[in-house]
């Protein structure tokens, strides 16, 4: 029985602690609050602050997991590497999160391989991000090189727009890290995230191109596969090749692209799960989740696990609240064939994703969240 270290417990490791369950592992979790998602179906549980290194460091040493598997992107990872020279085994690997966890990290090095990317500058106060916004133009996407599910994003089209976006990004930065990237908006077509999965012993395989729709630099819908042609998905998987290769170790990857015509432009990595991915509990026979366990477990995987198109659509909290009920999931499931995942999260506040609708298609989980309320 594998002994799995699970560093961060949210939504994406709720249903990963589910399909390791499922293959007999142990699972311990932490996160930075009790009763996490991901912590109500765990073997057991503890509640750590992950930009603290000594207690990371305890709960590896005293756990002494087989695999240590982050979740989220703020911990203190020079612990991570630390724990690998101990002989521990970080997932993917410990250089692979030391890098993602980081944007300016991972984007320097996808230009370092040669990728195509937006042009980019960084900034560490708000004179600097003036400067950027000078050498730049108009407009940019300016977001914190540490956050998640699109805190502190922001588009700006003018001058006037830089000193609220710096702002807005300090507000939303994880970790202790005060600095902002700047890119250029690309007019892209539509943006797509390619789940790539590394083997040990296998070649790297990935699942159909997923597109999605964000607001606030947060993912609302997604759908499988993508409108990609051929072509356009043949390019991401060699560009996604090409870095995971680079950054090494076992799991599935969520690379994104932005898609403009035939052109593929890298746009960020995750070295785990992705959001746009739960659409997978639906399309696939082995989900993003079951195929991370697989893999990192060293146990091979079928070829032909994507069985139909899909769609998936967040429930967003609308204010603050440690008190609310969830109404209308009787009726979003009135939909055909749609399903519903509650994630379990104790307490809301505005925008926080509260919940999943999975389905056909856009038009039918868009119809399905509409009928659910938080209140």
């Amino acid at each position: 029985m594998k002994k799995i270290l699970l560093l961060g417990s949210g939504e994406l490791g709720k249903e990963l602690v589910i399909s390791l369950k499922r293959l007999g592992c142990h699972v311990r979790a932490c996160d930075s609050y009790d009763n996490a998602p991901a912590q109500q179906v765990t073997d057991s549980r503890a509640v750590i602050d992950m930009l603290d290194g000594e207690q990371v460091m305890r709960e590896i040493l005293d756990y002494k997991p087989d695999l240590i598997v982050p979740e989220i992107e703020a911990i203190r990872t020079e612990v991570l590497v630390e724990a690998e020279e101990k002989g521990f085994t970080v997932i993917p690997s410990a250089r692979a999160v030391n890098l993602t966890m980081n944007r300016d990290h991972i984007r320097d090095r996808a230009h370092e391989l040669g990728l195509k990317t937006a042009k980019f500058e960084y900034a560490e106060s708000l004179a600097d991000l003036k400067d950027v916004t000078q050498k730049l133009g108009f407009p940019l996407v300016v977001k914190p090189v540490m956050s998640s599910s699109g805190k502190g994003q922001s588009l700006i089209s003018d001058k006037l727009d830089v000193e609220q976006a710096w702002s807005y990004a300090v507000s939303g930065m994880r970790g202790d890290r005060k600095r902002v990237i700047a890119e250029e908006f690309i007019d892209f077509d539509y943006e797509i995230t390619l789940l790539t999965i590394k083997q040990n012993n296998a070649p790297t395989i990935f699942c159909k191109s997923i597109g999605h729709h964000q607001e606030r630099g947060d993912y609302q819908y997604s759908w499988q596969p993508s409108q990609a042609s051929e072509s356009v998905e043949k390019k991401a998987q060699e560009m996604a090749k090409i870095i995971t290769d680079d950054l090494g170790g076992v799991g599935i990857f969520g690379v994104e692209f932005f898609i403009r015509g035939h052109d593929v432009i890298f746009s960020e990595l995750s070295p785990r799960p992705h959001d746009t991915g739960l659409v997978t509990l639906f399309t696939q026979s082995l989900s993003e989740f079951d195929l991370h366990a697989r893999a990192i477990l060293g146990y091979p995987i079928y070829k032909d696990f994507f069985e139909k198109e899909g769609a998936s659509h967040v429930v967003l909290a609308a204010e603050e609240k440690n008190d609310f009920t969830i109404k209308g999931v009787e009726q979003a499931m009135r939909e055909n064939l749609v399903d519903v995942r509650v994630f379990g999260k104790p307490n809301t506040r505005k925008y926080r994703r509260m919940a999943v609708v999975l389905g056909p298609n856009v038009d039918t989980v868009k119809k399905a969240a509409g009928s659910i309320e938080i209140i």
